[in-house]
């Protein structure tokens, strides 16, 4: 086997999804039947077949990147409240 054949290749995920933290436990049974539950901080992930699901934080944030926040959904802080 030569040398390239192990050799690192960058990969990135094929999906864009939207998510958004939880600021208190869910719990739902999606269309399929499947049981689905989360922590205050864990994210709850639309795909774009529109499933949900959650995704534990550690491994949302671990996997995912922020693409940025459409237009008009975003609410502006005040700089005195930036950090708050």
């Amino acid at each position: 086997m030569s040398k390239n054949e192990y050799e690192w290749q960058i990969y990135r995920t094929r999906f864009l999804i939207r998510a958004k933290q939880l600021a208190e436990p869910l719990a739902f049974v999606d269309a399929l039947g499947r049981e689905h539950s989360g922590r205050v901080g864990d994210y709850i992930v639309e795909s774009s077949d529109g499933t949900r699901r959650i995704a534990p934080r550690e491994i949302f944030e671990d996997i995912y990147v922020a693409m940025g926040v459409r237009r008009g959904l975003a609410t502006r802080r005040s700089p005195e409240h930036a950090y708050s």
